[in-house]
């Protein structure tokens, strides 16, 4: 069959709902947390030139950049359906590129002819390089573009804080553009000690954060569901942490070659006004907003849930099914999601929440979800009668559902 058939039988096959394969993502700088739900032999299944598997992402268009040694295929996502008695897969991309409006829908066909966000989990015992994610005027400048990011702490997810469950963002009060440029000057001359001109915020499980492009962060180490514009670019700040040395290419990477080495060139592309922005933790922090009645909702048999809301360049819910439920949900939007706890029926798909991933195996916890059966309403089946199911759904830009708070 073609590409395109594959996608059309793929997509008749799940009544509209698509089933993807776990996409795993090797970071070299990062020491997995352990929490994905790898089987413990796997994290560094790719070896250890290559780093341990500490992300796994959901619904990707976007190409992972690990430098020269990156596989092909690496960060994307693949939809898996049946060819008779075997199991075949294609990329996600290709299907909606085959399938585009029948599965993303119009409006978001037309405007990026693409899925243009997609998430992740990541998982790392110690804390990450402070560092941004270019605004899009720089971005665009290496042909790429801006990564708005957001973070939420899934209970399910964190068996475990971590080392260090705190996340530096932006600078402290009094910090001057002088301090940041000496600790990008010294870069390569050890421990650059720029989170010393930051401020760490205690990580709470339940909620999140915002984080635009230009804002200066280093993730704590909560496993983090982050859904994000659908872009790659990053530049590392700081050189030293947790004991690991940061090389200096990680801050020039995707930087235009010209500029490489041009420390006041990189001070225009930090945003100094969020970096400043005295009330940072109110504006930024994302607390879970029920979608509608809670009372009502549970009396219905399940908790709907805005967990990412803060920009429209996507959104995310987090829903639950109380147990022994049964719940027709609809949305008006495509969406993926991932399922971080219980077992049940989705429009006669079996989901199920694995206790264990080998590197390779598939799984039933990964779906996309087109926009027609969206907004049909997706029949959810809890088949539990203790426990509930819990998934996280990703959503693309300026969903109509929606109301930015």
């Amino acid at each position: 069959m073609t590409i395109k058939q594959d996608a059309e039988s793929a997509l008749a096959q799940g009544k509209g709902i698509l089933r993807l394969a776990p996409n795993w993502v090797p970071r070299v700088f990062c020491e997995p947390g352990r929490r994905l739900k790898l089987h413990p032999d796997d994290y560094y299944a790719l070896g250890r030139a290559r780093g341990g598997l500490d992300e796994r992402w959901f619904v990707s268009t976007t190409p992972a950049d690990n430098g020269p040694l990156t596989a092909p295929n690496e960060g994307l996502s693949f939809v898996v359906l049946k060819d008779g008695s075997k199991t075949k897969q294609v990329l996600f991309g290709d299907a909606v590129t085959k399938l585009n409006d029948d599965l993303v829908g119009k409006r978001l066909w037309k405007q990026y002819q693409a899925w243009p966000m997609y998430a992740k989990l990541f998982d790392n015992q110690d804390p990450l390089p402070f560092h941004l994610h270019q605004p899009d005027r720089f971005a665009k400048l290496i042909g790429r573009h801006s990564k708005h990011e957001a973070y939420y702490f899934s209970p399910q997810m964190n068996t475990h804080l971590g080392d260090f469950p705190f996340t530096f963002f932006g600078f402290q009060s009094g910090v001057t553009k002088a301090q940041v440029r000496e600790c990008l000057v010294n870069f390569s001359k050890g421990d650059n000690k720029i989170t010393d001109l930051s401020k760490a915020y205690r990580l709470e499980l339940g909620t999140g954060w915002d984080v635009p492009p230009g804002v200066l962060h280093a993730p704590g180490t909560l496993c983090t569901y982050e859904p994000q514009e659908a872009s790659d670019v990053h530049a590392m700040t700081q050189s030293l942490t947790a004991g690991k040395v940061i090389d200096e290419d990680h801050l020039w990477v995707h930087i235009p070659p010209e500029k490489r080495g041009d420390v006041d060139f990189f001070l225009e592309i930090i945003d100094w006004e969020l970096n400043y922005d005295p009330d940072f933790e109110a504006n930024r922090k994302m607390r879970p907003r029920p979608v509608g009645d809670i009372e009502q909702m549970q009396a219905e048999g399940y908790i709907d849930k805005w967990i990412c809301y803060k920009t429209d360049a996507f959104s995310a819910k987090e829903l639950t099914i109380l147990p022994g439920k049964t719940v027709t949900m609809t949305d008006s939007a495509a969406y993926g999601l991932i399922l971080v706890q219980g077992h049940g029926m989705m429009n006669g798909w079996k989901i199920e929440t694995p206790i264990s991933i080998h590197y390779g195996d598939l799984t039933n916890d990964e779906f996309f979800v087109s926009e027609a059966t969206a907004k049909e309403g997706v029949l959810i089946k809890n088949m539990s009668k203790k426990e509930p199911i819990v998934m996280l759904k990703h959503f693309g830009p300026e969903n109509p559902d929606l109301k930015l708070v």
